[in-house]
């Protein structure tokens, strides 16, 4: 389910809620295994979360065009 849903994605541990309300256990364990790799939150101000994007867009005379787009974007 989170191969379909996210891919190489980062996603938030409650967005699994849905999926598998009882997800916390089964979650760090495939955290341990390394098959699921965790990150912390990111923070720009203390107590403040922040969003991140990561595309590379080419800026032609003519056009815009994303050039890091892949099939889990």
């Amino acid at each position: 389910m989170i191969n379909r849903e996210f891919g190489t994605l980062a996603f938030c541990r409650k967005w699994l809620e849905e999926y598998f309300p009882r997800h916390i256990m089964p979650l760090k364990r495939l955290v341990d295994q390394g098959i699921v790799k965790a990150y912390p939150p990111l923070s720009d101000v203390v107590g403040c979360h922040t969003a991140q994007y990561e595309h590379t867009i080419l800026l032609r005379p003519t056009c815009k065009e994303v050039i890091t787009r892949g099939e889990d974007y």
